[in-house]
């Protein structure tokens, strides 16, 4: 039964993972931000892979916008293979692994130590190698995930993310709704039996796009991720401006396009891309919380959550979560060891 699945279990973990993790990580976020302060920080690094490069895609947004701080992703094969890795002056070097393991992701939060930059590690295993090399370490603390596809560790390390924003906006109003996101998980996991319903529709399905803008340029890639993982689809993710300058032109009658269109500032785009999509007969499969978008498909998954648009990547990834584990579960595949991957890929 899926029900007796890892991921599926873990999947279903999430609200009190992200519960656990605002109660113990405050204080740790609350210091951090304090330190960027004092030292002046002027931009953030931070080094990721996997899904973990997703959480950090996030980052790039909700850091940017809320916070006025730019977040660039750093490239590790400059520190491990070309062995000329950047000045870190002035910036902050943050290093996202549920593990820590990766070697080339130690390697570059390490040099920036060596150069006298403020470190931070956004990790589930606060023991590893790459947390040893962290000025501050944020502690996911999401429990042993079993299941090689991460699903609680990515939205825990949102929380994280997430966390470190409130903290250095110092905004109670942002605390308040960053505390409010257990509960929007809890209630976004009721569509499990909707999206299970769905998914029979696509049980054939060898190609389609994850679009999503803003905010979820994050949810797209980590959706299209969780669907490459589980399903063995050929799935691509799009920022919707990204789409319509050239890979449009792969839209055919029917073919499926998932559209992550969540209520806020971007979601007047996104109803005007979904319109381009219905001209070229594209299948839409739209999650969202918002009743425009949803009146304009049949094939839609409505999000019982609203949370403000920062925070929304961290609801608006479970249907995609369900949608991949669904998928997978009725094309017989083993949801939690899909075939060529391991839980800990150690890349140099």
């Amino acid at each position: 039964m899926l029900s007796s699945s890892y991921v599926y279990q873990e999947i279903h973990e999430q609200p009190d993972v992200l519960a656990r993790l605002f109660e113990r990580e405050q204080e740790t976020a609350r210091r951090l931000a304090d330190a960027i302060a004092e030292r002046g920080i002027t931009h953030i690094v931070i080094a990721a892979r996997g899904t973990s490069d997703n959480a950090a895609r996030y980052a790039k947004y909700v850091l940017g916008m809320e916070n006025s701080l730019p977040v660039l992703l750093a490239a590790p094969s400059m520190f491990t293979i070309y062995h000329k890795p950047p000045r870190f002056e002035r910036a902050l070097v943050i290093g996202i692994s549920q593990s820590g393991k990766s070697p080339d992701i130690v390697s570059v939060v390490a040099e920036a130590r060596r150069q006298g930059a403020l470190t931070a590690v956004i990790t589930n295993t606060p023991g590893s190698d790459l947390a040893q090399q962290g000025d501050f370490v944020l502690d996911l603390g999401a429990g042993q995930e079993r299941a090689v596809a991460a699903t609680k560790t990515y939205t825990a390390s949102l929380g994280a993310i997430a966390m470190l924003s409130a903290a250095l906006s110092g905004d109670d109003a942002q605390w308040a709704a960053l505390h409010s996101t257990p509960d929007a998980v809890k209630a976004t996991l009721t569509v499990d039996e909707q999206v299970a319903d769905l998914v029979r529709r696509y049980r054939y399905m060898s190609r389609s796009v994850v679009t999503g803008r803003g905010y979820h340029f994050a949810t797209a890639y980590e959706i299209a991720l969780k669907l490459k993982e589980m399903t063995y689809t050929i799935v691509e993710p799009y920022s919707s401006a990204d789409f319509l300058h050239g890979p449009i032109a792969m839209i055919e009658d029917g073919f499926p396009v998932m559209v992550v269109a969540s209520q806020g500032a971007m979601l007047d785009t996104t109803l005007s891309f979904m319109q381009t999509l219905v001209k070229h007969r594209a299948e839409i499969i739209c999650l969202s919380d918002a009743e425009e978008a949803l009146a304009m498909t049949s094939h839609s998954i409505r999000v019982p959550a609203t949370l403000p648009e920062w925070l929304s990547p961290i609801t608006m990834v479970v249907p995609g979560q369900l949608f991949a584990v669904h998928l997978a579960h009725i094309r017989g595949y083993n949801v939690d060891a899909p075939r060529s991957i391991r839980k800990v890929t150690e890349t140099e």
